[in-house]
């Protein structure tokens, strides 16, 4: 009875975080939802499966799982390696330091989160925020590929070299796939979905170099075209 009730009010939680996500943004949406409740109904269905999900030991360690929130039809998927400490307790993906440097450079690119759909490969923290695990990756990616299959975005921005592998079914570092766009397939979906790699905001806090910034900036300039959107000025 107490496991039902805790993973009850877990589930619920995270329920909550994806029906609600507009009272915590406001800005610019690439597109407006559609009316209609299937898609969110069926993101909420995955979201679900991964507060139930026993896959990989992560879920003894774990506080919260953290499926991801946003927009079920978004344009654009945002997709980072795994929750950090912060994200644990909060059942929401990038709401640490690494999260609000992010909102910054989506606020310098003109985008809002409410627009977008966020979520990490993995859905539950590493110990000690450690790298996730070959085998961690390939339990928890149905889920990841669940999500993109419903959303269906016209765009996917990797963010660090887990999640860019993870996508492109590759091993190649982060300074080898960024820069360009990718084409990327998804098992069970019938066309490409482009992917534009960059570095991930936790790396990008440890190192805070001119050249990271710029990469960072240019990469998601990359993105803005791919989409057709202006591209501001200036620089990192």
């Amino acid at each position: 009875m107490f496991y039902n009730t805790v993973m009850t009010n877990t589930i619920s939680k995270a329920m909550l975080q994806l029906v609600d996500v507009d009272s915590y943004f406001t800005g610019f949406v690439l597109r407006a939802a559609k009316s209609g409740r299937a898609g969110m109904e069926s993101i909420v269905v995955i979201a679900e499966q991964i507060c139930r999900c026993q896959r990989c030991a992560l879920a003894r360690s774990r506080t919260t799982p953290v499926p991801g929130e946003g927009d079920p039809h978004a344009e654009v998927m945002l997709v980072g390696e795994a929750p950090g400490m912060e994200e644990d307790l909060q059942g929401r993906p990038f709401v640490g330091k690494a999260g609000q440097l992010l909102d910054r450079i989506l606020q310098a690119c003109g985008l809002a989160r409410a627009g977008l759909f966020i979520t990490n490969v993995l859905k539950c923290r590493p110990p000690n925020n450690r790298q996730p695990r070959p085998d961690e990756i390939v339990a928890c990616l149905p889920y990841l590929h669940g999500q993109i299959r419903l959303i269906r975005p016209r765009l996917i921005i990797a963010l660090g070299a887990h999640a860019a592998r993870a996508l492109l079914d590759t091993n190649k570092p982060i300074t080898a796939l960024r820069g360009v766009v990718h084409a990327c397939r998804i098992p069970g979906y019938p066309a490409t979905i482009d992917v534009v790699a960059t570095y991930h905001p936790a790396h990008l806090l440890r190192n805070y170099t001119y050249e990271n910034r710029k990469a960072v900036w240019q990469d998601m300039k990359l993105a803005l075209r791919q989409l057709g959107l202006d591209v501001p000025s200036g620089g990192p």
